[in-house]
């Protein structure tokens, strides 16, 4: 089993920049990679979307078109903690911000792919 916590959500205006931390414990060494999902308002039905992914042994990484030059994922394998970058915040980016842990070399951005997840963290982006 691998728990997952995540961190680093808030209140932030257009333009401004978070840092989502997500702390890995449990058995993290079968972990083969490592990403970030979230889920917009009024879209809970919906599958969780993807945003980031990064392979915890090579330290590839992957992204949503969406995020793509704005976000950046990255690892700290010594504190097994994966971060999330995100710059030039937008409203539509608000969502709850979930980090989830995969231990098979599946599609990285389908959340199936993800046998453990963490509870979410909240980051909303006024205008």
């Amino acid at each position: 089993q691998v728990q997952l916590v995540e961190s680093g959500g808030g209140l932030v205006q257009a333009g401004d920049s978070l840092r989502l931390s997500c702390a890995a414990s449990g058995r993290t060494s079968s972990t083969y990679a490592m990403a970030w999902f979230r889920q917009a308002p009024g879209k809970e039905g919906k599958e969780r979307e993807f945003v980031a992914a990064i392979n915890w042994r090579s330290g590839w990484r992957t992204y949503a078109d969406s995020v793509k030059g704005r976000f950046t994922i990255s690892r700290d394998n010594d504190k097994n903690t994966v971060y999330l970058q995100m710059n030039s915040l937008n409203p539509e980016d608000t969502a709850v911000y979930y980090c989830a842990a995969s231990e098979t070399s599946g599609p990285l951005s389908r959340p199936y792919n993800y046998a453990y997840w963490g509870q979410g963290t909240q980051v909303t982006v006024s205008s």
